[in-house]
């Protein structure tokens, strides 16, 4: 049962592939759907531990962010804004405290801001092709670091944070993302040169890297909160969050590496 409920999942996560092929408002009203989920799943995983996120202001947050288009100049107004207001509520209703206020605009910028990094990198010049960059450093990071640490693995990576994950794991994941990349700024670059194919690489160093880190980050938050999944919206794989959190790190990666360092 089971495993008929982790094929279900990956049926589920299928369409997504998709999404990315037609790009554009397509990419971005499902980014945005992702997002509206996740934050959710975070508030409730926030609730579990008896937190008490002012959610409202959140999800109000999330629509003000995409209806000015993720305008990052605008929207750090708005956010300095929100931080104003939420450091009042506390002072007029006493069940909120500044943790609570302070939890309600980090998850905003977790599950907000960080899954639009997808369709952000997707309206970039040649982005129809960057944008899998951020899929396959994920992907390939995860499915490497699974064999590595399978068939090598003997030395845990952080036993308190998450205990299967191991170093030769790690180290598996890091290089195969690097491979694949790789391969695959072969490939572009020979239909549209688009960046030197070191750059490819580095970006996949990155993935290999920061997208473990948001797999360990999304486990450190569900084990102080006490939860192993955030929910149960994609059988056999837990929730968005579970199955999303190494994607938000590499596309927050990919899209600061190509805007900074490119300058796409």
């Amino acid at each position: 049962m089971k495993s008929n409920n982790r094929y279900l999942g990956a049926l589920m996560i299928a369409p997504f592939i998709i999404f990315i092929f037609l790009g554009g408002i397509y990419l971005k009203t499902f980014i945005i759907l992702l997002s509206v989920m996740g934050l959710w799943e975070f508030y409730e995983a926030l609730k579990n531990a008896k937190f008490k996120p002012v959610s409202l202001i959140g999800y109000l947050l999330l629509v003000a962010y995409y209806f000015l288009n993720n305008d990052f100049n605008i929207m750090m107004y708005v956010i300095i804004f929100a931080m104003f207001i939420l450091l009042i509520i506390p002072v007029v209703n006493l069940k909120y405290t500044f943790i609570d206020v302070s939890l309600t605009l980090l998850g905003f910028i977790y599950a907000g801001i960080l899954f639009s990094f997808v369709y952000l990198v997707n309206t970039k010049p040649n982005g129809e092709f960057l944008v899998w960059l951020i899929f396959i450093g994920s992907w390939m990071t995860d499915t490497s670091a699974y064999y590595a640490g399978r068939f090598l693995g003997k030395n845990k990576l952080c036993p308190k944070v998450s205990p299967k994950k191991t170093i030769e794991g790690s180290i598996g994941g890091l290089l195969g993302s690097i491979l694949f990349c790789g391969i695959f700024g072969f490939i572009v670059n020979n239909y549209q040169f688009i960046m030197p194919l070191s750059h490819y690489l580095i970006i996949g160093a990155l993935c290999g890297v920061f997208s473990q880190f948001g797999d360990l980050v999304a486990s450190s938050i569900k084990r102080y909160v006490g939860i192993k999944d955030y929910s149960n919206l994609i059988p056999g794989h837990g929730g968005i969050l579970d199955r999303f959190d190494s994607i938000l790190f590499s596309a927050t990666v990919v899209f600061y590496y190509l805007t900074f360092i490119v300058n796409i």
